[in-house]
């Protein structure tokens, strides 16, 4: 691995920690399709997806537990259930790659589960923003009364079988995906179960400590984990994640939602022209891949960032803030 190399991991670590922290998510759904455009087997870009969510996820969920920021309940219910369903998901991955048909079932898969739920989120972000109720999801959920009913942080009471079986599905496609599930279990917990998004955010990173070592451990031992790709991400995201922890504290719900939104558009985005450009041979579109995936990372960190750093000094005047914060 030459130099260059290393040091792009490291800032991309650095990069993607800060989102971690931030948004709850382990960074995979951007590691993922960032070792597939570099040129690493999909089984390896999965499993090393997940080795590096368990490892960043250890670090933001002490942080966010400092905040009060996590449900122990909510999270021990999805891990039991997530947990079953990554052992599924693993398994229909490998299936495909003996049939030669992995890259193209993931690529395409992670395109239209990003653009849903980034489509999906942004629309809520633009809700909020004009007042609008977005949880008419959340109060049907709440309304289904199958027992044993739990009562979550925030004052959600829900069916705790209902969560088991959002964890189950969010399960299987972490496997399938090489995600820890927290561009998905993010959006289920805040419009599926009404859950507020710093709570969300908090739980989710708790959650994906304990089932991104049992996704990373079952693809370790298929030897699909590149350990020092995995190492040198973790370098830099350590700091990261604590950054983008402190920045939920500071940075309004609709302002998170809209930079996630615009991160899983992105990754949408990169892999859609990732795929197109090995298909028909446009090195175009390959370079334009690279530069969405590590761009909108770049972009969207710094936003994170400059608004919470905004909001800490109470300061709208200045042009950078309006434009970040709007």
């Amino acid at each position: 691995m030459s130099l260059l190399l290393v040091a792009t991991f490291v800032g991309f670590g650095l990069l993607i920690g800060t989102l971690f922290g931030f948004f709850g998510m382990g960074g995979s759904f951007l590691v993922t399709p960032a070792l597939l455009v570099v040129g690493y087997p999909s089984t390896v870009a999965v499993g090393s997806g997940l080795a590096f969510v368990f490892g960043t996820s250890v670090i933001g969920a002490l942080r966010h537990r400092d905040h009060g920021q996590v449900d122990y309940k909510l999270a021990a219910i999805m891990t039991a259930a997530m947990t079953l369903g990554i052992e599924g998901g693993k398994s229909v991955v490998f299936l495909l790659d003996a049939s030669g048909m992995a890259d193209l079932v993931i690529n395409v898969a992670y395109v239209g589960l990003l653009a849903a739920v980034g489509l999906f989120t942004l629309h809520d972000a633009w809700s909020d923003d004009e007042g609008s109720d977005g949880g008419d999801l959340a109060d049907r959920v709440q309304a289904i009364h199958v027992p044993p009913m739990v009562t979550l942080r925030g004052g959600v009471r829900v069916s705790g079988s209902i969560v088991f079986a959002i964890g189950l599905v969010i399960g299987v496609l972490s496997g399938f995906l090489g995600v820890g599930g927290g561009f998905l279990l993010m959006p289920a917990m805040m419009y599926g179960l009404g859950v507020p998004a710093a709570i969300a955010v908090g739980t989710d990173i708790f959650q994906i400590t304990i089932s991104g070592a049992f996704g990373a451990f079952t693809y370790a031992q298929s030897g699909a984990v590149a350990l020092p790709v995995v190492g040198f991400l973790l370098l830099g995201s350590a700091l990261g994640a604590r950054i983008g922890a402190g920045a939920t504290n500071l940075v309004d719900e609709a302002d998170i939602k809209g930079y996630f939104a615009a991160m899983l558009l992105a990754g949408s985005a990169a892999v859609a022209a990732n795929r197109l450009g090995t298909v028909y041979g446009i090195d175009l579109l390959n370079t334009l891949s690279t530069v969405l995936i590590f761009g909108a990372a770049l972009l969207v960190s710094g936003a994170v960032v400059l608004a919470a750093v905004c909001q800490l000094r109470n300061d709208q005047s200045g042009t950078w803030c309006r434009l970040t914060t709007s």
